[in-house]
This record gives structure tokens, sequence and C-alpha cells, in this order.
């Protein structure tokens, strides 16, 4: 029996992807680097000692190695057999942490133990991933073989973003958001990503553009109307290939949009909310009643479209006054450049485009920086800590870093597609997605083009809860990738 689990472990580490083992050893060892950099004080103390957060950070990376050798060791057949466990345990963690976290910072979502802190919404994905795989993985299941198949997959993916919203940790939440894309590659029709690029698209233009009156309305409002009429007459000719039908509705849109601007330019003032809704209901029945000429389905799904559209525009202003919480309205707003608020919400991101900025072509040099050094940018050593690159590393060091993620997301794609089984492919696709979320919206908020919503960057940022989070992602997948040569035997 020993000689057998002998011969198992030799197996795993022959068949281990060690490409992808080297760039997460890569990717670790330089954020720790980059953590003394960034919490570096002239001290000269060392940086593996345990008074720096990068000595802190290097004991994290050991024990995120040891996991990452337990996980390997383990028979790759108990991730299927107990996912759905594991995700229900997780599941009463978050309902949990609910009631017991401490309030940190307006949050309830990190579990003290002694010294040490960690954050249960981090250790969340690999369990969610582990239970959407499993579900792919039952038999007989195809995402749109019926609609019950997306409720289920939704309800898995759902219920901790609702627990995690419950902590007051909406950063963490949207994460999860980022498996669309697996439902996506799994068969997930592309106008559903397509309706969740528009929803996004029409939440922004709509919050962004309040100040200038049009019509009786805001000029947001107004955009997202014309936008909701322009993609109608799209999918009209595109997707249900209608063009008589698109032809008459243009012409209704064009036709009546230009009586109004005149009786606008003769002083007649026109209710532009009225005359959107009717004249998009109009061109709604027009095409309902036509729909019989071609594919039912499809007229239906382009009426939806409109309609959802619609009552999603109206709901805009409840979710952002009522749901949000001040500060993440601040934070859009600074985001979207709607205020400038340079003290508050926007102090942060200020500053760290300035250290980026100072950066310039090659950096100013290793323990160099100086807004670095002088602690101008806030949790510059956590979410912050790409800008402690763009300064002391400058465009060049910040690209090699982005170099080095792409390489390995990109690695992390080949061994998704060599997968033999649903469960292995889909939870390599809920890997990739989750890091591919958290480096462009974390890059993104560092550099002002995302508002500040607080995930880290992977492997990089301090802390040991999103590292061992981020390690037993990668690692499951790791075993269940080295474990194609036993699926084939």
């Amino acid at each position: 029996m020993e000689s057998r689990y002998t011969d198992n472990s030799i197996s795993v580490f022959r068949s281990l992807d060690w490409l992808t083992v080297l760039l997460y050893l890569v990717l670790v060892c330089a954020g720790a680097v980059s953590i003394y950099a960034a919490s570096y004080d002239f001290d000269h103390a060392s940086m593996f000692s345990f008074n720096e957060f990068s000595g802190k950070q290097f004991l994290w990376i050991g024990l995120s190695i040891i996991i990452g050798g337990v996980i390997l060791l383990l028979d790759y057949r108990l991730y299927e057999a107990y996912a759905y466990p594991i995700y229900g345990c997780m599941i009463i963690l978050l309902i949990v942490t609910i009631f017991i976290a401490p309030d940190t910072k307006g949050s309830r979502s990190w579990l003290v133990f002694g010294p040490v802190s960690l954050q249960p919404a981090e250790f969340g994905k690999f369990a969610t991933a582990l239970a959407l795989a499993k579900l792919f993985d039952s038999y007989n299941f195809r995402l749109n073989a019926k609609i019950s198949n997306y409720f289920r997959a939704l309800i898995i993916i759902f219920l901790p973003i609702i627990l995690i919203i419950m902590q007051r940790e909406t950063g963490s939440a949207l994460v999860y958001f980022a498996l669309i894309f697996v439902l996506y590659r799994e068969g997930m029709s592309g106008l559903i990503l397509f309706s969740v690029v528009c929803a996004v698209t029409f939440f922004v233009v709509a919050v962004k553009y309040t100040e200038t009156m049009i019509l009786g309305i805001p000029l947001g409002e107004f955009i997202v109307f014309v936008m909701v009429m322009v993609i109608f007459i799209m999918l009209l000719l595109m997707y249900c290939r209608d063009t008589m039908v698109a032809i008459f509705v243009t012409a209704g849109f064009a036709g009546s949009g230009l009586i109004v601007t005149v009786l606008e330019l003769c002083g007649l003032h026109i209710n532009g909310l009225i005359y959107f809704i009717s004249i998009i209901t109009l061109a709604c029945l027009y095409t309902a009643v036509m729909m019989f000429r071609g594919d039912i389905r499809k007229f239906l799904v382009t009426i939806g479209f409109a309609v959802v559209s619609v009552l999603f525009l109206f709901s805009v202003n409840y979710v952002f006054g009522s749901v949000l919480e001040p500060h993440q309205q601040g934070r859009i707003k600074v985001a979207l450049g709607i205020e400038e608020d340079l003290r508050g919400a926007g102090y942060n991101v200020n500053q760290s485009k300035i250290a980026i900025g100072s950066g310039g072509l090659i950096g100013k040099g290793f323990l160099n920086g100086t807004q670095t050094k002088l602690k101008y940018v806030p949790e510059q050593h956590t979410d912050f800590i790409f800008c402690t690159i763009g300064e002391e590393e400058g465009f060049a060091g910040s690209v090699a870093v982005l170099v080095v993620f792409t390489a390995f997301i990109l690695r992390l794609m080949v061994i998704a597609e060599r997968q033999r089984s649903p469960f292995g492919r889909v939870y390599s696709y809920c890997v990739v997605s989750f890091l591919i979320f958290h480096l462009a919206i974390n890059v993104g908020m560092v550099i002002g083009l995302c508002p500040v919503i607080g995930i880290p960057l992977p492997f990089f940022s301090y802390g040991g809860s999103a590292l061992w989070g981020f390690t037993i992602l990668l690692f499951i997948m790791l075993r269940i990738d080295a474990a194609r040569k036993e699926r084939r035997e």
C-alpha cells in the first residue's frame, strides 16, 4: 500500500505542469519583494524579518507551498466526490461570518483567530468553482438543454454573492460575476453576455450624465433610450434577419424624432420620457404583430431586450441611490469623473497615478520611490501594490509584470482546454476567470480606469487569505490536470 502511494505521488509530480508552478513562484516572490519596497521605511530591516510585511508574506508563501503540496498529494477524485459538501460547508461559514465577524472598516468579513485574520470570501472561490464544475459534470448535463439548468448554475454562483454582500464586502462579491465567462464557454448564448455588457454600459451612462437635461429628462437617460432603439434595430437586422421590419422601425424612430425636433424648435416642449416609452412600445407592438413571418423565438428575444432595458434604466437611480453605500457612490462618481475629490474618495487613486507617472520609462529604482516611502498612497502594500511597481520599476517594470501575468493566464487556458472531463475544464476556466477579473479590476482601479472596490492583485498584494485562496484554486487545478493520464488509463 505504501508503495502504491509512493508510485502515485511520483506519477503526480511527473505529470505536473511545472511551467505553471514556475510562473506561480515568480509571481509570489516578486510580490513579496514589491511588498518590501512598498513598506520599507529606511530602518534597514531585512526583507525576511517578521517585523516587515515582506517577512510575514514570505511566511504566508511558505505555508502556501505546503498547502499546495498537500493538495497535490491528495487523490484527485476527492475534489469531485466532495465538491458539494465543501461548497455547503463554505456557505455555512459565510453565514456564520455575518454574525460573528468584528466590524473592520465597515465590513464584517474577517474572522479573527488571535494574531491571524482570515477572510472566508477568498476561500469561497475554490468551493464555488468545485460546485459549478461538479454540476456541469453531472450525467447528461448541458446548460442549454433546459432553463432549469441555468437556474441551478446561477444559484451556485449567486448564493455566495448574496452572503458576501450581507457581510458588506461588495468588492469581493463582484468577483464572482466573473463566472459568467465560464457559462459562456460552456454554451451560454452570446446574447446574454452582450446583455450584461449593455447593462454595465447603460448604468455608467445613466449615472455619469445626470446634470444636463434634454427633453425634460437627464442626458444620460436620453442617450440610453437612443442606444436601446439602435440596438433594437440591429437585432432585427442581424439576429432576426428581417430587413423589412427593421426598415419600418427605423423609419418610425427617425420620423418621430424629426417631428419632436421640429416641435421643440417651434417652442412646443415634449416630455422625453413619454416620447421614448411610447415610440419603443409601438415598435415592440409592431414587431410582435410581424414576428410570425420568421423565427418567433428570436423576435421575442428582441422585444424582451427592449422591455428589460427600459425597466433596467428605471432601476438605475434606485440602485445607485438606495442600494449602494455612500462611500461606494463616491468612488463611482470619482472614477466616472462626476466628482473630483482629491481629499476623499479620489485621494488614493490620485496619489497612485502620481506615483506611477513619476516612475517614467524605467522607474526610480528599487527602494527609491518617494511617493511610496513617504506613505502618500494608502494601502500601498495591499490593494495599491501595483503603483509601487510603476514608481520604482517604471513603465518597463509594469509591462514586465503584466507580461508574466498574461503568460500565466494563457498557460492556464491551455491547461483548461486539454482537460478530458467537464469537471476539469469548468473548474479550470473558473480559475482563469477569477484571475483575469482580479488582474483587470485591480490594475484598472490603480490607474483610475475603474472604481476602487478593494480587491487584491493576485499573488502580489499583502495578506494570507488572498494568497492561500489563489494557491488552493491553482493547485487543485494542477492536481486535476496531472490526473489526465490516470483518467485515460
